[in-house]
């Protein structure tokens, strides 16, 4: 049990006053200004006590949660054997990302930026039979990621916590009872937490499987766009989301055959829109795509850019690039900027399902200094399929038919996914089922940033005086203020009262410095303690204190029933967050 309260002058609390110059971000500041962290290099973060309280207190939110649900606690080595990464092809795939040495054997090492290999390794040595099956185990463990551009404190750092969770299952309605139970307990963490989050449907990116949603909390400083629908029944990422374009598919000039036009050095989208008085939405943008063993030409509105992770599922993961100026000019006959699908010979036309039917566009003529207008996609080009693959703009059509896409920005704090048999089959997992036939495990991951979920708390709960912490995760639930330690009266009130608290099993920081009144009351809204007790000469003349709550006002309880207000209203405010825990 952790100790029930604290003294500020044996603890360290190394507030700020003057907001660091390299944080960006509200939550940043706020952390380093509140003592919460300290930065030791770039993307490198130390704890300091209050900090790491509050984290503490999320992961025991997450084990709550996950054991409720049957999953089971490991623990799993940081350093792990390039062996295991080569046998799943993420040696290579996350080699970006990740951190590699050799040992003193000469033994190529990693540091796990995660652990999907490594529980399947483990999984498949340990669980041999379906009647062990389902299992799901997670961790709580520090990550490490090479991260090019470390920013934002915790939210993108080169070392952090990570709760990741792994489940097994013998078939295809296990693994979807596993997922639904994760995605429960998610959804009960971020609550419990005090956040407003968006679930939201998600590319798998490098880990791979088939179903995939993100829990984002909604944050001006996001780093990710979510697009939702106006009745909030649908939400997608930005890599992931679908639109249904409600930009016109003709245009002027849809009757008439096509006619080459004069475009000296108007190369852009908004150069040559401007050149001929239209919107970008006529255009249609071709960018020329080299793959392992083709060229592909891909279509999208002129003011929409083309989707990669879509392209990728299109031509089945194949590696790709955009092709160089010398490939362009060897496709199209034209240098960069004037590409078109009219006449491309030898090369798949994939344009975006928003240009089916589309006429009257203008294009690139495949000529230098040229464009061609009245383009009729279906009658003057071959197009070889039409497709999603352009980013979903704000405006569009939900594509459930809700309304429009309206966008937001988010923080990513969990992702699920359904992984399938992509490490199973890779790592040997499998089991004998009743008929004892040898069949491969099936497996869901499911993971949450920590240190992010600590920091986005932050991002959302404050206000231009300091941090607004939700009870659940404060790092104390009631801040005691004696105003003036050299009147025994308030510092004899301040100690029965922080004991009687500490007695009740309320978590207390008593402010015991000599500073004045003023520097206190600011650090108190800086550290954002749910509630406050401020003990003052002349309201303890009047028999009243000063109680409370961060985000309300004052107000005065006689002396001798503080005790049990204040312990009645850390009560409701835990009841607020966790209505299904007892007490």
């Amino acid at each position: 049990m952790s100790k029930k309260f604290d003294r500020s002058s044996h603890i360290l609390v190394p507030t700020l006053k003057e907001i660091p110059q390299d944080a960006e971000i509200p939550s940043h500041k706020l952390m380093l200004r509140a003592g919460l962290i300290r930065k030791l290099s770039s993307g490198l973060y130390t704890f300091l006590p209050l900090g790491l309280r509050s984290l503490r207190k999320i992961m025991e939110i997450i084990r709550e949660e996950l054991n409720e649900v049957g999953a089971q606690e490991v623990l799993m080595p940081a350093m792990q054997p390039a062996d295991l990464w080569k046998k799943t092809g993420r040696y290579d795939s996350m080699k970006d990302v990740m951190y590699r040495f050799e040992d003193r054997q000469k033994r190529e090492m990693v540091l796990g930026p995660t652990h999907e290999e490594v529980i399947t390794e483990l999984v498949a040595h340990e669980i041999s039979s379906y009647r062990q099956l389902p299992a799901n185990f997670y961790q709580i463990q520090t990550k490490f990621r090479d991260e090019i551009r470390p920013r934002f404190g915790l939210m993108r750092a080169r070392e952090f916590m990570m709760k990741d969770a792994y489940s097994f299952d013998a078939d295809q309605d296990g693994v979807k009872k596993s997922y639904a139970g994760m995605y429960k307990a998610y959804e009960n963490i971020f609550a419990r937490c005090g956040l407003e989050t968006r679930v939201v449907e998600a590319d798998t990116g490098a880990i791979g499987g088939s179903d995939s949603h993100e829990f984002m909390v909604v944050a001006e400083a996001g780093e990710d766009v979510i697009l939702e629908s106006s009745d909030g029944s649908y939400a997608a990422n930005l890599e992931k989301a679908q639109g249904l374009s409600l930009f016109p598919r003709e245009f002027e000039g849809a009757e008439k055959p096509i006619e080459e036009v004069s475009t000296p050095d108007q190369k852009t989208i908004q150069e040559v829109a401007d050149f001929f008085q239209a919107e970008p939405c006529r255009l249609i943008k071709t960018l020329i795509y080299k793959l392992e063993e083709e060229t592909v030409a891909v279509l999208v509105p002129g003011n929409r850019d083309v989707n990669e992770l879509k392209l990728a599922k299109i031509v089945s993961g194949e590696d790709f690039e955009l092709a160089d100026d010398q490939t362009v000019m060897k496709v199209t006959g034209a240098p960069l900027g004037f590409a078109g699908p009219v006449g491309l010979k030898n090369v798949r036309i994939i344009a975006d399902n928003s240009l089916a039917r589309f006429r009257g566009g203008i294009t690139g003529a495949n000529k230098i200094d040229t464009h061609l207008i009245n383009v009729d996609l279906e009658r003057d080009a071959k197009v070889s399929s039409y497709e999603d693959v352009a980013f979903a703009l704000e405006g569009d059509n939900a594509p459930n038919g809700n309304g429009l896409l309206k966008a937001c920005r988010g923080i990513e704090v969990g992702h699920v996914f359904n992984l399938g048999t992509k490490y199973s089959e890779a790592l040997n997992a499998v089991f004998l089922d009743q008929n004892g036939k040898k069949q491969t495990m099936i497996m869901g991951c499911y993971g949450i940033g920590v240190t992010r979920t600590l920091q986005s708390v932050i991002e959302q709960l404050h206000d231009d005086e300091g941090i607004v912490w939700p009870i659940s995760v404060a790092p104390y639930e009631v801040h005691v203020l004696p105003l003036n330690v050299k009147s025994e009266a308030s510092v004899e009130v301040a100690e029965t009262l922080t004991h009687a608290l500490a007695d009740a099993g309320i978590e207390v920081l008593l402010d015991d410095r000599k500073e004045r009144p003023g520097v206190k009351f600011k650090d108190s809204d800086l550290l954002g303690i749910p509630f406050r007790v401020a003990i003052g000469d002349r309201s303890l003349e009047r028999g009243v204190l000063e109680v409370k709550a961060r985000n309300a006002d004052v107000v005065e309880i006689a002396v001798h029933d503080v005790a049990e207000y204040v312990i009645k209203a850390v009560e409701q405010a835990h009841q607020n967050l966790n209505p299904n825990k007892e007490g």
